[in-house]
């Protein structure tokens, strides 16, 4: 297990216990589960995507750490059936970040775990991420294979929830194709749904004015990356760009 993070400084607080400086955020008003994963311990970072700590999933997401630099990783699953149709979830109104919002397949974290940490061929962002699409979506690992997840690239961005809560991460985004059975964890995920490419340029065109909420990652990725993405399934090997951390905000 990593050193915890001095949520002051930034740097790895050696001297933490199992409380930080930055938990000040009463939780009793919320989902007895999702209080209980926010104690799960994500990867801090650099901005240059270099592990330098751990701090709890609660710590990270207060925007009183954020604004003081606080960055962590996290993953952004696409999947894509045999017709190519994209998986959507809608986040359940127990989530405390972004509650009721639509989203890509699956978003999280890697956690401050040997088998997550694991860098190499990005098999620890891989793992979480076969880790949660069982926890949220109900989806056997052995329908996602770790070898069949494509790494594009990274993308780091801020976003506030309500004030209290957002996000600050450094996220990898995973393509995968593969036809899966469902069983959704409604602690997780209000709904699900497949959709063709313009379907959902429709959806997001449309979401404003139809009080439809989108994740702020899943509109920087559907602006800047998606679509470009979709259209070459086959062969994403020219757009895969390891080197390059895009700063969207």
């Amino acid at each position: 297990m990593m050193a915890q993070t001095n949520t002051s400084t930034g740097a790895p607080d050696t001297n933490s216990s199992t409380s930080s400086p930055g938990d000040i955020v009463d939780l009793s008003a919320y989902d007895d589960e999702q209080v209980r994963l926010m104690g799960e311990m994500c990867i801090v970072l650099d901005n240059n995507d270099k592990a330098i700590g751990a701090a709890s999933k609660k710590t990270c997401h207060q925007m009183s750490n954020i604004n003081k630099g606080m960055v962590h990783r996290a993953f952004s699953v696409f999947l894509f059936n045999s017709k190519n149709e994209l998986l959507l979830q809608q986040r359940a109104v127990e989530k405390i970040t972004f509650p009721e919002c639509f989203t890509n397949t699956c978003c999280s974290h890697p956690l401050a775990t040997e088998a997550e940490l694991d860098e190499e061929d990005q098999i620890g962002v891989k793992r979480a991420a076969q880790r949660k699409l069982e926890h949220e979506l109900g989806i056997p690992a052995d329908q996602v294979p770790l070898d069949r997840f494509q790494y594009l690239t990274r993308i780091h961005y801020v976003a506030p929830s309500d004030g209290v809560w957002g996000e600050h991460e450094i996220d990898y985004i995973l393509f995968i194709r593969a036809d899966v059975d469902l069983n959704v964890n409604a602690n997780e995920v209000m709904s699900v749904k497949y959709v063709a490419m313009d379907e959902l340029k429709q959806m997001i065109a449309d979401a404003d004015k139809n009080g439809t909420k989108l994740t702020p990652w899943f509109r920087l990725i559907d602006e800047s990356f998606l679509y470009k993405w979709w259209a070459n399934l086959d062969n994403l090997e020219p757009f895969k760009d390891h080197a390059t951390i895009h700063r969207l905000n």
